[in-house]
């Protein structure tokens, strides 16, 4: 047993909180008291400490990485103690035909051996793994469209709609908690939303929810928060929306419009939430500049359209009346790259690498894209700090990373990714609760916690309550603090004492352990 004594508890409820000593029994939280004395219990003193439930990464993209990097330090050491991946449209499984083959050259990278084409056969593979966080996982609508229909630009057919459900029920069965989408990459992109609707039916028969990376969040964000909208009304299912933000100068005054739309749907009932990094930029592919017709095919054929003269003076036009500010190439970071060739050119702007290469913007873009296969990831400077702000503070708002777990050596680190990764949940408690007061700590510690537990309906977990399972943050609210920087994102925060997962310590005094007593949430 081990008593944690001298804590300041947040429960996860959103009430204050309040003195408090844990006693940890196994897995499980057995008694919470003030001043519990426990002879045969491991005491430690946690004077000037708070305890929060552990927290839950709620829009997540670790279903590969954790393979190779069980440990997710990353994470981990920011006090998250479950992860849940399979969002924007992308998920371990199903991964059949041209799926599979799309994965290829991310596992060679990693050193994966796909063992697996469903996710039973994952959740094999991850078991075995032995990962120090719960995990749980959407279906991605990505995996589903390229099992079946490939990369192509077309409307499924009868046999390919039931084709599709049969692998999401499946996926159900075997444990995924809802549907993903994203809907601005391939193969998403080719979807109507009538095929959506369809396919979300399935995952409501299920009890499932369904989450979308959706259509826009720049020029057309408030109808593509229509079309999501839709897709609940329709299907009857729980809607969140990911990584909710407007994009690009031009979209900032639309927020106003944005929360009414959002909170109209919700007065007439419907379920919306949505979640949202504690950052003003983004992360994406790089090729995501490109028009949706440019992805046709997948990254093979989209090179070999970047290489034809036509089709490339075609490419150059629309990006160009897309981006027609020079001072957007400023805005756009390399963050990684496959080749050593191009190595240099991580944590420099699009507008710098132009200025090494000696080229146009739009010329190095479409060279560097050609020269990395179409595999190359970038962070977009394209947010307001005042609108990041109002969605943070709004009721239905929660906290997920949009980030892989990574470790600071070894395969996972490449690039120069966003510091999301390393730092969201200590950046929320340090900066946007201590600093800046935009929240109260309670309110934080629920948006973390279970708020993110209830939206996914976990049970026994995302709260401090006797009989739940032990995963436990215990932190001091007066020093945590992120520390990873867009130059330096390799980096862990500060002020973040102990992490126990299903009772056990994932981090001890501030450095993680070797247990990993993580799990599988089916």
């Amino acid at each position: 047993m081990i008593l944690l004594k001298n804590l300041t508890l947040y429960d996860g409820t959103g009430s204050d909180g309040y003195p408090a000593d844990i006693l940890i029994d196994g897995e499980r939280i057995a008694r919470i008291d003030a001043d519990l004395s426990v002879p045969d219990a491991k005491v430690i003193d946690c004077k000037g400490l708070a305890a929060a439930p552990g927290f839950i990464d709620i829009h997540a993209h670790s279903e590969f990485s954790l393979l190779v990097e069980p440990a997710a330090p990353s994470k981990v050491m920011q006090g998250v103690t479950t992860e849940v991946s399979g969002n924007c449209g992308m998920s371990a499984a199903p991964l059949i035909g041209e799926a599979a083959k799309a994965r290829q050259s991310e596992f060679a990278e990693l050193g994966i051996k796909q063992t697996w084409e469903n996710f039973s056969g994952y959740f094999d593979a991850l078991d075995r793994s032995r990962i120090a966080l719960n995990f749980a996982t959407y279906c991605g609508h990505g995996n589903l469209r390229a099992s079946v229909l490939g990369y192509a630009n077309r409307k499924p057919n009868e046999d390919e709609f039931r084709k599709m459900e049969a692998l999401l029920s499946a996926a159900m069965e075997a444990g995924a908690v809802g549907l993903s989408t994203g809907l601005i990459y391939p193969p998403g992109v080719y979807s109507e939303t009538g095929e959506i609707v369809r396919l979300a039916k399935v995952a409501a028969r299920y009890g499932g929810i369904y989450t979308s990376h959706m259509r826009s969040e720049g020029a057309r964000v408030v109808e593509a928060i229509e079309e999501t909208i839709t897709v609940g009304r329709e299907a009857e299912i729980p809607v969140q929306i990911s990584h909710l933000k407007t994009a690009g100068p031009a979209n900032w005054n639309k927020i106003s419009i944005i929360i009414d739309t959002i909170e109209k749907a919700r007065a007439e009932g419907l379920d919306v939430t949505a979640d949202r990094y504690p950052y003003t930029a983004s992360s994406t592919d790089l090729d995501a500049i490109l028009p949706a017709w440019a992805y046709e095919g997948g990254n093979a054929e989209e090179v070999k359209r970047l290489q034809a003269p036509a089709t490339r003076a075609k490419l150059r036009d629309e990006v160009l009346s897309g981006h027609p500010v020079p001072e957007y190439w400023n805005r756009v970071m390399i963050a990684s790259v496959g080749t050593e060739g191009n190595r240099l050119l991580e944590g420099k702007t699009l507008a710098e690498a132009a200025a090494i290469r000696a080229q146009e913007p739009v010329e190095a873009l479409f060279d560097i894209l050609i020269e990395e296969g179409a595999r190359a990831q970038a962070i977009y400077f394209s947010m307001s700090e005042d609108n990041l702000k109002t969605f943070l503070s709004l009721p239905w708002m929660m906290i997920g990373s949009d980030s892989t777990a990574r470790g600071t050596s070894g395969v996972t680190r490449q690039g120069k990714p966003h510091p999301r990764g390393f730092g969201s949940f200590a950046r929320v408690l340090g900066k946007y609760v201590r600093e800046e007061k935009l929240l109260s700590l309670p309110q934080a510690v629920r948006k973390l916690t279970g708020m993110a537990a209830d939206r996914l309906k976990l049970k026994d977990r995302g709260y401090i309550k006797e009989g739940l399972y032990a995963d436990l943050v215990v932190f001091n609210p007066s020093t945590v603090v992120d520390t990873a920087a867009f130059e330096d994102p390799y980096q862990f925060p500060h002020g973040i004492k102990h992490v126990l997962v299903n009772g056990r310590f994932a981090v001890r005094d501030g450095k993680q352990t070797e247990l990993r007593a993580g799990r599988i949430l089916r």
